[in-house]
């Protein structure tokens, strides 16, 4: 049985003096400071960064009252959810072991070793986003929670740099200024009746002003897009938030983007980037409140339009969605938000039976949503979807998606193994029917999620899809081309007890395949992590990038070319 070092969360700080200005909470349930996998060895230890300064806070008796009042409580619901064992999908020693578990920020590291040419094309800064607690979690916590992290590789004549720094949001200097998690979990730890009461206990430090909540509480972990100028990183629960690239490569944040005032509610993490038009297209969606969903677009030079209400009849997981040219077009699906399973000790995240999945097609400039045509896709459930597109001959919208089942395996704990389909699925404006195929054969199948087409082409007839192969998910072995007509598929593996992430292709040619993929991968044998890049066309490997410390599992990247580091704002 081998063991992965995960000592590099902090420690949540507590103070022994209950006169003491700061909050008052005895120590949480000691975590295991290794996480034990069978498919893991040693990983060398992580140095870790000094622990942040516990502000000091100027809070009257009543406030210092309220804070320790409150912290009882707290301490009181933590102790309840750990008398039982934390299922799979909340269970920190799970969730967030082994190459999963967290690491300290990099300055900036130059003049890393490369195996191999970087291509001489290749010139700006692959950027990935990730999750990565700062602080041990007191209780349930699941891998979606973690604060948001970006990771940078900047290229530059052959050579290459790394550095990786948190997005510092509202709820992560918050909780750096206090010395320990106090924003709830929004999936570890808001389920059942002690969900309940951590909401309560929120919304009560917030009333006593021992906390901010009106600044979003966000972490800002999922996705990443460069628009106007600007990287904005994003978790479907709040604004984004502006980081710099600095002309050396580090990482700065700027602040919580409202688009200068524009933007009033959260803003899902895959808004769609009009290759042609430049132009953003994006959802939001409210768990609690009406309207459940709003559509909405911003001009190249990031002018917002109107919301755009889109009737759903309940609030529903909205991950992502897809634009053809003319076209956004907006899967309701079966997993939905349900407010009222807490109440009977569940999770608000619900994979609802009875529901018909649906997709609804909407001009891409409509002012309202009265011409909106939903169109019936039984038994499908797409977490992401890879593009779209139209074809005027046979009236239909082709939609290319992975299915997933089950629908909630990602929040919900399943005997069932999780299985994705990438597919095919048609929608026929004239008829209002459907029609779905999966793209591999049965020889091929293989779970694919996690990727993307040549972004140039994005909402355009595209012939191939650069995907993640998670046949052991959540663990990705290697990445595959798929041809989306003929159903080809050509597989790049990472190498045995390597693991990577999302394949990020970059476009350098005319020709649709004409580029590179890249994308981090780890060796967890050595505990060592590495950015790779491999010839699109070929499949070949070019060039390995050697990092100076361990890059964790993550989520959604982008690349900012030379060109647009020079005009950021």
């Amino acid at each position: 049985m081998a063991v992965y070092t995960s000592t590099s969360f902090l420690k949540p700080s507590f103070n022994k003096s209950s006169s003491s200005s700061t909050p008052v909470i005895n120590p949480p349930r000691k975590f295991s400071t290794t996480a034990r996998c069978a498919l893991q060895a040693p990983s060398p230890a992580i140095a870790l960064p000094p622990p942040p300064k516990t502000k000091s806070f100027n809070w009257n008796f009543l406030q210092s009252a309220a804070a320790m009042a409150l912290d009882a409580v707290e301490k009181a619901i933590t102790a309840s959810d750990l008398e039982s064992p934390l299922p799979r999908t909340t269970d920190p020693e799970i969730q967030i072991s082994g190459n999963f578990s967290p690491v300290p920020e990099q300055p900036v590291r130059r003049s890393l070793k490369v195996v191999g040419k970087i291509p001489d094309s290749i010139k700006g800064v692959y950027v990935r986003n990730g999750a990565n607690p700062l602080f041990e979690p007191l209780a349930g916590h699941h891998f979606f929670d973690g604060d948001g992290m970006i990771h940078a590789v900047k290229f530059d004549n052959g050579s290459a740099s790394y550095a990786c720094r948190f997005t510092e949001t509202s709820r992560f200097v918050q909780e750096r200024a206090l010395g320990r998690p106090i924003f709830p979990k929004a999936i570890g730890e808001l389920h059942g009746h002690s969900g309940i009461a951590r909401l309560l206990l929120f919304y009560a430090r917030g009333a006593f002003k021992l906390i901010n909540h009106n600044d979003g509480t966000g972490v800002a972990n999922a996705g990443l897009v460069y628009f106007n100028r600007r990287l904005l990183a994003m978790s479907e629960d709040d604004l984004p938030y502006h980081v710099r690239i600095t002309g050396d490569g580090d990482l700065k944040t700027v602040e919580r983007y409202d688009f200068n005032g524009q933007l009033k509610s959260t803003m899902i993490a895959h808004p769609k980037l009009d290759p042609e038009s430049g132009e953003l297209f994006a959802l939001s969606y409210d768990v609690i409140n009406k309207p459940y969903l709003k559509y909405f677009r911003f001009s190249k030079t990031g002018e917002k339009s109107d919301d755009i209400e889109i009737p759903v009849s309940e609030p529903t997981m909205m991950h992502d969605f897809a634009i053809s040219e003319n076209f956004v077009i907006i899967p309701d699906q079966q997993v939905v938000f349900k407010a009222s399973e807490m109440i009977k000790g569940g999770s608000p995240v619900v994979y609802n039976k009875n529901k018909v999945s649906r997709f609804g097609v909407l001009n891409k400039y409509a002012t309202d949503a009265e011409r909106i045509k939903w169109i019936e896709v039984p038994n499908c459930f797409c977490f992401h979807l890879w593009n779209a597109w139209e074809e005027p001959e046979t009236d239909e919208i082709v939609v290319i998606g992975s299915c997933m089942t089950p629908p909630d395996s990602i929040f919900n704990e399943h005997q069932e193994r999780l299985k994705t389909v990438l597919s095919e699925i048609r929608l026929n404006l004239k008829t209002g029917e459907s029609r779905r195929r999966p793209i591999l054969s049965d020889h091929d199948q293989v779970n694919l999620e996690a990727g993307m087409v040549n972004r140039n082409k994005l909402g355009r007839k595209t012939r191939y899809a650069y995907l993640a192969m998670a046949d052991s998910f959540p663990k990705v072995s290697g990445f595959a081309k798929v041809d989306l007509f003929t159903g080809e598929v050509k597989k790049y593996f990472h190498g045995e007890d390597s693991y990577g992430g999302e394949p990020l292709f970059l476009p350098v040619g005319e020709e649709e395949d004409a580029g590179y993929v890249m994308t981090f991968v780890h060796e967890e044998k050595t505990g060592k992590s590495e950015m790779r890049i491999v010839n699109a066309a070929t499949m070949e490997l070019e060039a390995s990038v050697k990092l100076p410390s361990r890059v964790p599992y993550g989520f959604h990247g982008t690349f900012i070319s030379a060109a647009d580091l020079e005009t950021q704002a």
